[in-house]
């Protein structure tokens, strides 16, 4: 088993039932195989930067899961037919750390070593 994020762009058209509906085959096909999901951060309503199938907006969700590598290539698969999901990406995290762990662990590191600057500039 190895850590993973998808991140699922949907139509920004779509009602929040229909997102939920995905996102729960999503963590459905998760399960049914013997995984973890761990969670869906919903990001919102983001602008592109250029336009993906004639829209110009995306709704964002990012999922955080462990699993086999033969569940990640079916989920893609079931991605990539999914009307409603505009763009995907599988990512595998690190087997130690997850992604957001690290981030987070590197920006607790810089904040303390600003106050620490700070406390040996002002002495």
């Amino acid at each position: 088993m190895r850590p993973y994020e998808v991140m699922v762009i949907f139509d920004v058209g779509l009602e929040d039932s229909d997102i939920n509906a995905s996102l729960d085959r999503i963590t459905s096909l998760v399960r049914e195989r013997g995984a973890s999901p761990a969670r869906a951060e919903r990001w919102g309503r983001r602008t592109f930067a250029y336009e993906l199938k004639h829209r110009s907006e995306g709704y964002y969700v990012l999922i955080e899961f462990t699993a086999d590598p033969a569940l990640v290539a079916e989920l893609d698969r079931m991605l990539t037919l999914d009307d409603n999901v505009l763009r995907h990406k599988v990512l595998r995290q690190p087997d130690k750390q997850s992604g957001r762990a690290l981030r987070a662990e590197a920006k607790r590191r810089d904040t303390a070593a600003r106050k620490a600057a700070r406390a040996k500039a002002a002495n």
